[in-house]
């Protein structure tokens, strides 16, 4: 796939010049974060890193990763209401993966108890690569779903602005023309303002759960902006802060301070690091509440790497989705080769295969939040140690995807300017809701496009490996 701007990625002077206007442009347009000096304060902040250019995206790929969305919605929501899909298929990682036992835990005690929850919503952002085949045609290939804390919808809704700017600035104003608008902040808020009008209490406020450090709050506070613009009052805390405040009445409403919560919003509790046993408590108050969750920890145990692997298996699918044969295909149609490590023969051969051939693999444990996953050398080690071991089950394998670089200059405050070879990843904002079994929303939120040097494996914008990116549609 060429890139589009060849011609300018080697004029010097132009390059700088652009990068000048690009970053204030950035700053103008709230594309910013807190910096890592002082994560808790507003009053000195930078620019979210960014790419000067927008990067090619092949359309078909991009269309097409856009035409699945709402099944991956339906696939999520089938399975957070499947308990013996989910007991099945983490039956071995909550024997070794503590993380993963405790929230399966959590989800059991809520079931037994009864659910108090009626409305659920989904926020949730499938990740794609462009795998490059030997005949140089690109191929749409998921690498995850996120159920949990799905970020960036805010600061990208804001991202292509600045890049019709800059292509303007380097004298390409039809190209411009055809950088696509995208908000996926209202897309999310939509969301959130349905499920709170459905919960029916117009008095209730929209809890955003948060971390202890909030570098990323303006992502957030896009999407909370959409909710006060529709004067839907919102509330910020931690997970403390339920602990030393939250309470249920007897119909399990949840109160916070006094005020009654109609939907909670993660933007935190998808890492052991988020969890000591205060947290865990919050956590199960919480999931115990009438209150929309979103994600509910059924959800959040949907988008586990162990789900994802086995949705890869043949005949999966068709059950979660009986009568649904257009949907099923055009999922797996996305699939790139994925491989359980549980024990047994299956296990062993593949663990051998991987040990023997790395370049061939990614090894992913059930973590989420980017910079988790082993490649290479790093991942033969590791298969190595834990081959023999129940250890290996907490992890899948999956094909390594082999995208086409392209040229780009990756825009970070306090570094130099210099060209590097980029790849990218596309991901599609997804949002639901169900109000008992009738689905009454279901659609594609926009998108994301984060961008980074090859020489980085993993990670994401906030892990600090990945910029925001704007697709340019060839």
């Amino acid at each position: 796939m060429a890139s589009p701007w060849r011609d300018v990625v080697r004029d010097a002077a132009a390059v700088r010049e652009a990068a000048a206007v690009a970053v204030d442009a950035a700053l103008l347009a709230g594309v910013l974060m807190r910096t890592g000096e002082q994560p808790h304060a507003s009053d000195v902040v930078n620019y979210a890193p960014f790419t000067l250019l927008p990067s090619a995206v092949p359309r078909a790929l991009f269309e097409q990763a856009y035409a699945v969305q709402q099944d991956f919605n339906l696939l999520v929501d089938a399975i957070s209401q499947n308990k013996e899909f989910l007991e099945q298929t983490l039956a071995s990682t909550i024997k070794v993966d503590d993380f993963t036992a405790q929230l399966f835990r959590i989800y059991m005690q809520v079931l037994e108890e009864g659910l108090a929850q009626t409305v659920f919503l989904g926020i949730n952002r499938s990740d794609y690569m462009f795998d490059c085949g030997l005949d140089g045609t690109a191929a749409l290939r998921q690498i995850e779903i996120n159920t949990i804390a799905a970020s960036f919808g805010g600061l990208t809704s804001r991202t292509a602005d600045v890049h019709r700017l800059v292509l303007k600035v380097l004298g390409k104003t039809e190209e411009a023309s055809h950088l696509l608008p995208n908000n996926p902040a209202k897309g999310l808020a939509l969301g959130i303002a349905k499920a709170w009008e459905l919960y029916g209490s117009q008095r209730a406020v929209v809890m955003f759960l948060v971390e202890e450090i909030q570098r990323n709050i303006f992502d957030q506070r896009c999407v909370e902006n959409e909710l006060w613009s529709r004067n839907i009052r919102v509330i910020r805390k931690r997970f403390r802060d339920v602990f030393e405040q939250g309470s249920l009445d007897a119909s399990r409403r949840l109160y916070m301070d006094g005020q009654e919560v109609a939907v909670v919003y993660y933007r935190e509790g998808y890492v052991p690091q988020n969890y000591d046993q205060q947290n865990w408590e919050a956590r199960l108050l919480l999931e115990r509440s009438r209150a929309v969750k979103c994600p509910d920890i059924a959800t959040q145990l949907a988008g586990t790497k162990k789900v994802q692997q086995e949705l890869s298996r043949p005949g999966t699918l068709e059950k979660l989705l009986p009568g649904r044969p257009e949907a099923v295909a055009r999922m797996r149609a996305t699939f790139a080769g994925l491989y359980s490590l549980d024990e047994g023969e299956e296990g062993d051969r593949i663990a051998a295969t991987a040990i023997a051939d790395p370049d061939r693999f990614v090894l992913k444990p059930q973590r989420e939040g980017g910079g988790n996953n082993l490649y290479g050398e790093e991942l033969r080690q590791v298969l190595e140690k834990i081959k023999d071991s129940p250890e290996r089950t907490s992890y899948i394998l999956m094909d390594k995807i082999k995208p086409q670089p392209a040229l780009n200059y990756l825009l970070r405050a306090h570094s130099p300017l210099q060209v590097s070879e980029c790849i990218s990843e596309l991901g599609i904002f997804g949002v639901y809701v169900r109000q008992g079994q009738e689905l009454v929303l279901n659609q594609a939120a926009g998108h994301l496009l984060r961008t980074k040097a090859i020489e980085h494996a993993d990670g994401g914008v906030a892990a600090g490996v990945a910029v925001l990116d704007t697709p340019y549609l060839v």
